[in-house]
């Protein structure tokens, strides 16, 4: 099952951090955010990632065109015209990323539209370059498969700047309201699960916004469900929220850290 991330944004409210790199390059502990979102999914055994490029998405490509020769040590042996032999310090890394352009100011549901023919007719995942979790990949697949729905959500509960979500008692969405005011209930925290038929609910214009028209569709149709993850959730949104996690990386304290 292929991996959706989405990797364009601008990140305006995290910008006094880095202006140099895209938000998901910016780093927690010595790796960039992306990264642990990765090795995240690899640890669960989805290894297939399709990147959904936009600003400054040349740095995202750079990191990945470079990765061996930015985490190996190398030898060069110039008697055999500079061939590079690569003595890799990460074993594990086995992963296939596709990086796709998905338009410099497309909004979230605009990127996913134009990465339909990397998953088309699969049961794909998706979450954000920018949130770390340490929530149970496999449980949330196998509620997903339980639900029978086009879609699973996971609903987490840290401060209500977030898009709230309300479910019933058999984990099926009746409300999907973005960045309402605190109301103690679930927020969206990404990790979603999507089918195939998920693509007929969203719009042909890059202004579509993921959050809003195809969710609220979900819901109406009844084929939006809410998997509850009561463990670690945190974006990185702010400068504050990444001193945050850096904090917790320097300390050894690295809840997301499941591998």
């Amino acid at each position: 099952m292929k991996t959706v991330i989405l990797c364009g944004g601008f990140g305006t409210r995290i910008r006094d951090v880095s202006s140099d790199v895209p938000k998901p390059m910016i780093p927690v502990g010595n790796r960039p955010i992306l990264w642990h979102v990765m090795r995240h999914y690899a640890h669960f055994g989805h290894r297939e990632f399709v990147l959904c490029l936009g600003h400054q998405g040349d740095v995202i490509k750079d990191f990945f065109l470079n990765y061996r020769a930015r985490t190996s040590t190398l030898t060069v042996d110039f008697a055999r015209d500079g061939a590079t032999t690569y003595h890799a310090s990460e074993p594990d890394i086995d992963w296939s990323v596709t990086l796709v352009d998905t338009g410099h100011g497309t909004m979230t549901g605009g990127r996913v539209r134009r990465i339909e023919p990397w998953v088309r007719g699969e049961r794909f995942m998706l979450t954000y370059g920018d949130g770390l979790s340490d929530v149970d990949l496999g449980a949330l697949v196998a509620f997903h498969e339980r639900q029978g729905t086009v879609a699973t959500v996971t609903g987490v509960r840290p401060p209500g700047r977030f898009g709230e979500l309300v479910s019933s008692s058999d984990g099926r969405a009746t409300e999907f309201n973005e960045k309402p005011q605190a109301t103690g209930g679930l927020i969206s925290g990404g990790f979603f699960v999507l089918e195939p038929s998920f693509f007929g609910h969203l719009d042909a214009r890059d202004d579509l916004v993921l959050e809003e028209q195809p969710m609220r569709s979900l819901v109406a149709a009844k084929q939006l469900s809410v998997f509850q993850h009561d463990g670690f959730w945190q974006c990185m949104d702010t400068h504050r929220d990444w001193t945050l996690l850096n904090q917790m990386a320097e300390r050894g304290n690295q809840p997301w850290k499941v591998w």
